[in-house]
């Protein structure tokens, strides 16, 4: 079986839900059109990257709007989302600001072909200056593979690539079908910009990604522009100060890139056609969890329960 893959590389619109939205649903539609019958989006596009934190560690007055614009799963907005979805007969991988109540999770959604949210997750851990803003997930996340008409499609949000652990269990899912989601992420210039923030160091992970799991992975990253960096007021920022970002790709099972290569600061989708039998191939020779693997030496202990803040205890009289 072989399927033909979009993965997005586009600039946000910056804290604004609707908006956001409706470019959504152009590039959804464009995909299909183009015969794609799976759509990657970067981690955080509905309402884009809060760079400003970055920055400076509280803006009260972006921190609001931002909120405001945050997308909640059991939304009107949601819906148009799955409806667009299923009109154009796609599977969409979608990253979010998730709100809920008056806490923000950076998220992560599949919906199938026919417009049903097959999964939800949040990342686990958010990152140093993303703790600001966004809270932890809960072990559900953990569960991050689902069948869709496509193949068993995963999910994991820029800094979970650096993560050994949440990975191997990732792979244990049976993936075959792998989404790395990332922010702008522009080329290396040195300074005071961490290097694993870098194109480079996020494509590599990407790559390693593709060939420790055996699976084709959708390598998508949002773009910055100068409205962007005005709108979050990054220009003195370590990173997201400079146009650009853009570095979509698809990764092979083996790790080779198949896809041509937009310039990172073009808007676009880039294609490749993905072949299942690739996959066959490379399990053959490698396989992380199963045939490759020593359960009996080294394992992995997983908590997948949700825990609440609160919690009911019904005693039996």
């Amino acid at each position: 079986m072989a399927i033909k893959a979009a993965v997005v590389q586009a600039e946000p619109e910056w804290l604004d839900l609707q908006s956001s939205v409706e470019k959504t649903c152009v590039m959804i539609a464009e995909a299909a059109t183009n015969g794609a019958k799976i759509i990657a989006f970067p981690e955080l596009w509905i309402p884009g990257y809060p760079g400003w934190i970055w920055a400076r560690p509280v803006d009260f007055e972006l921190n609001i709007e931002y909120t405001k614009n945050s997308l909640v799963v059991d939304s009107e907005e949601m819906r148009r989302l799955c409806e667009c979805a299923a009109e154009n007969s796609i599977v969409v991988c979608l990253g979010f600001s998730e709100r809920s109540g008056g806490s923000l999770y950076i998220a992560q959604c599949l919906i199938g072909e026919e417009g049903h949210l097959l999964m939800t997750r949040r990342k686990l851990k958010p990152v140093h200056m993303e703790r600001t803003i966004f809270g932890d997930a809960n072990g559900s996340s953990l569960l991050n593979v689902v069948p869709a008409s496509v193949g068993r499609v995963g999910a994991l949000s820029c800094g979970e690539h650096f993560q050994p652990l949440l990975k191997y269990h990732t792979f244990s899912q049976q993936e075959e079908i792998h989404v790395s989601a990332w922010p702008p992420v522009v080329p290396f210039t040195g300074g005071v910009a961490p290097f694993s923030m870098s194109k480079e160091a996020a494509e590599q992970a990407s790559r390693i990604y593709s060939i420790e799991s055996q699976t084709f992975t959708l390598h998508s990253t949002n773009i910055i522009g100068e409205r962007g960096i005005e709108k979050l007021r990054t220009q003195q920022a370590p990173i997201f100060n400079i146009v650009g970002g853009g570095a979509a790709a698809v990764f092979g099972p083996d790790g080779r890139k198949l896809s041509n290569e937009l310039p990172g600061t073009v808007e676009g989708l880039v294609y490749a056609y993905l072949d299942f039998d690739q996959i066959l191939k490379e399990k053959a020779l490698l396989d992380s969890c199963g045939h490759n693997s020593r359960p009996d030496l080294l394992w992995l202990g997983v908590n997948t329960d949700d825990q609440k803040p609160v919690r009911s205890k019904h005693l039996l009289d």
